[in-house]
């Protein structure tokens, strides 16, 4: 009931309405923002990921899973909030070896789960949208010792924005396919904040990269952070 309430749900209704799901042959590249080509790729979660146990929070439509399965022979499951987004993966990339969709809350799935990953990644996904303080505990919990955590979330100060000067969540919207708006609240730190919130579960920050793109975009429009688990 919670998915079929969400904006996500009603985002994944329309993407299926005006665009039926169908097979689909893998990107040749992993993306972390909204701009193909920007930044860097799956490297940064690995340089060698075969054989690795990934786990996305917020697979969408599969792209990235299907990606890291197909061409770096990593074993990836999916999780997302919305069973119409899990239907579309599977109806894109359900034939490729390694890729596995799950419909589900990201921490829910993280508390009931057993397994444990080499690496746990969000693009645009349950990061920012879930309250740090419990997903990054979870997280913590299933990832290896020096496993990876990579997500992108909004850039704090993108469209002339300031960063969140507390640890509430503000409002935020997501666009529809159709140019609507619909809010949702979002956690929207600077890299600093985001690393005392790893920190406090035993995750070290590595990197931070603002992503814009250089002729689009006057404000940088995606942050970019890596951290390891101590």
């Amino acid at each position: 009931m919670l998915a079929q309430v969400s904006p996500w749900y009603a985002h994944a209704a329309q993407r299926l309405a005006t665009a039926p799901a169908h097979a689909l042959v893998p990107p040749a590249r992993m993306e972390w923002s909204t701009h193909p080509g920007l930044g860097p790729g799956a490297e940064i979660l690995s340089r060698d990921l075969r054989g690795k146990r990934l786990l996305e929070l917020g697979c969408g439509p599969g792209h990235n899973v299907a990606h890291l399965a197909r061409h770096h022979q990593a074993r990836v499951t999916g999780i997302d909030l919305v069973g119409l987004q899990v239907r579309r993966a599977r109806s894109h990339y359900g034939h490729i070896e390694g890729a596995t969709f799950t419909a589900g809350h990201a921490l829910h799935y993280l508390q009931a789960t057993g397994q444990t990953f080499d690496a746990i990644y969000s693009v645009f996904g349950a990061v920012g949208l879930v309250a740090p303080e419990l997903l990054f505990a979870a997280i913590s919990r299933h990832l290896v010792p020096c496993g990876v955590l990579a997500f992108s979330v909004p850039h704090p100060a993108r469209a002339g924005r300031h960063p969140s000067t507390d640890d509430r969540p503000r409002e935020d919207y997501v666009t529809m396919p159709d140019r609507t708006r619909l809010p949702i609240a979002r956690w929207e730190y600077d890299a600093h904040r985001w690393a005392t919130h790893l920190s406090r579960t035993g995750l070290q920050i590595t990197s931070a990269i603002e992503l814009r793109h250089p002729r689009l975009d006057p404000w940088p429009t995606t942050l970019l952070i890596t951290a390891r688990k101590r």
